[in-house]
């Protein structure tokens, strides 16, 4: 017999813990016979709302003059309310950033941020995304075996943007380490993302002396001239907005086309592409699961529904994409998902994102074209955690080959 998720002790459905992560699908069902907002915990002692309707998402993201990003109006969290290490602060306290302004601060961090993105050049982000993916395919061709997830999915991004940023080689590891940190969901994530912004704030000082051809010389000396706090907070907020989305994205393209045995032979008869996988992917698995985090400044009604201000409430990107009242046949070549979410706030970075996916599970399948998963569970457990969606391992295996099989130059390093 099937049970539904426990509930918090508020009468809540509870976006965190085991049982969250073992039936996401489950919690978000509870939440719809709420209508389409409802309240949730998503951390111990913390509640939000939740938007499950893609409709009523939609209406809110868009809607700039009803709803704030600004975390300051947190009337629980001012009031003392949220416990001090709440595992949730990290991404939802404030920050001087494009992700937590409104209005002209806003416009003026969203120009730097999409002028500096503007910069990178598609051909240069292919080429590193490549080197990056093939130097970690090295590290296991000889053995048979991988871990999806951890020995690529999480990594290859993390290369990337230690590139895009400028990182000298010997910062690079550093800068890997505490993003591996960061994005563990662990007690080491607090002191991760101390060690990630301490290193962001010692290449803003390098950069500054010796500007590159990178994202932090272009953020730090862009014409909206933003100070050190500034520029470091925009920076935190490309790299965490980037690394773990590209992440669980690569992964759950790859579970798509490694699962379904009609859709790896639609791949091989070159009737699928990667790119189309991906976007069924960002149907079904949005990376961000819960986030996109508003406020409304007054007490106000979201599609009949009353909504309190001053409370956080969380669009549920998984939920609403999976909205059973959206069209059945809808397809997955439309790309109206909230995965990227949409409105002002919408993620600037959409072709850089798919480019990195796309490259990475075109470098991997065509290495280890023969790769099987291990697990056939079609659900595999979720990392704990309110905000993303990712699986929690991937182990495949296949037939071991020499490494010099690969080529000579599939080595990822930083730039100078």
């Amino acid at each position: 017999m099937t049970t539904s998720p426990p509930l918090s002790a508020s009468g809540c459905p509870m976006l965190h813990g085991a049982a969250f992560a073992a039936r996401p699908n489950a919690v978000y069902e509870q939440l719809r016979t709420q209508g389409p907002v409802g309240w949730a915990e998503i951390a111990p002692k913390v509640h939000a709302l939740v938007v499950t309707q893609h409709r009523a998402a939609v209406t809110l993201l868009n809607d700039t003059r009803t709803y704030s990003k600004d975390s300051r109006l947190w009337a629980a969290l001012a009031a003392g309310e949220v416990p001090q290490d709440s595992p949730v602060l990290g991404m939802m306290g404030w920050r001087p950033s494009v992700l937590y302004t409104d209005g002209d601060e806003h416009a003026r961090l969203r120009w730097a941020m999409d002028d500096c993105i503007a910069r990178i050049d598609p051909h240069q982000l292919r080429d590193i995304t490549r080197r990056s993916a093939l130097s970690l395919i090295a590290n296991v061709i000889g053995t048979g075996r991988a871990d999806l997830m951890r020995d690529f999915a999480d990594v290859v991004p993390m290369l990337v943007f230690a590139e895009l940023l400028g990182c000298p080689p010997e910062m690079t590891h550093r800068m890997v380490r505490a993003c591996q940190d960061l994005i563990s969901a662990g007690p080491e994530a607090a002191k991760g993302a101390a060690d990630f912004a301490g290193l962001l704030f010692e290449l803003i000082q390098l950069r500054r002396k010796q500007p590159g051809r990178d994202l932090t010389s272009w953020m730090i000396n862009h014409a909206a001239e933003l100070s050190d706090e500034e520029a470091l907070h925009q920076l935190f907020c490309a790299v965490g907005a980037g690394i773990i989305p590209v992440a669980a994205c690569t992964a759950w393209t790859l579970h798509l086309l490694l699962r379904d045995d009609e859709h790896a032979g639609s791949l091989a008869a070159g009737t699928l592409t990667v790119r189309r996988a991906m976007e069924k992917a960002l149907w079904e698995r949005s990376p961000m699961a819960n986030f996109s985090v508003h406020f409304a400044r007054g007490d106000t009604y979201l599609h009949g529904v009353p909504l309190p201000g001053r409370v956080p409430i969380l669009i549920s990107h998984a939920a609403a994409n999976t909205d059973p009242s959206l069209p059945q046949d809808l397809g997955y070549d439309n790309r109206a998902h909230l995965a990227w979410s949409t409105g002002p706030h919408r993620c600037p970075a959409i072709s850089q994102a798919t480019t990195i996916v796309q490259t990475a599970v075109e470098t991997i399948l065509d290495q280890l074209w023969d790769m099987t998963l291990t697990d056939d569970n079609p659900e595999p457990l979720l990392r704990h955690g309110p905000f993303h969606q990712c699986p929690q391992s991937m182990p495949v295996t296949f037939r071991p080959q020499p490494h010099d099989r690969l080529p000579a130059h599939a080595l990822a390093g930083g730039s100078s």
